[in-house]
């Protein structure tokens, strides 16, 4: 179980990475915010996987509120992107 947690935290490293990258380097708002979203998942995975390893719950409130962050956000960005294509 220990070299699937490695594995598992080394792939989530990774992913964090690229999305900060495109946090960074994104050429326009919407990808940044897109990769802001992602970052937000996969801060979420990691807190599952630690909870799932150390068989606790302590973290679940917290990783509830960034599910629900998460998709606000979502929704948000998505409705003032279809309203700025009306207007166009």
């Amino acid at each position: 179980m220990e070299i699937v947690a490695v594995i598992a935290s080394i792939v989530l490293s990774l992913a964090a990475a690229g999305t900060i990258y495109r946090i960074a380097a994104g050429p326009s708002l919407l990808d940044r915010v897109i990769a802001a979203d992602v970052l937000l998942a996969i801060f979420g995975a990691g807190l599952a996987m630690e909870m799932a390893l150390n068989r606790h719950t302590d973290n679940l409130a917290l990783l509830v509120v960034i599910s629900v962050i998460g998709f606000i956000g979502s929704v948000t960005v998505a409705r003032f992107v279809a309203h700025r294509k009306e207007e166009a």
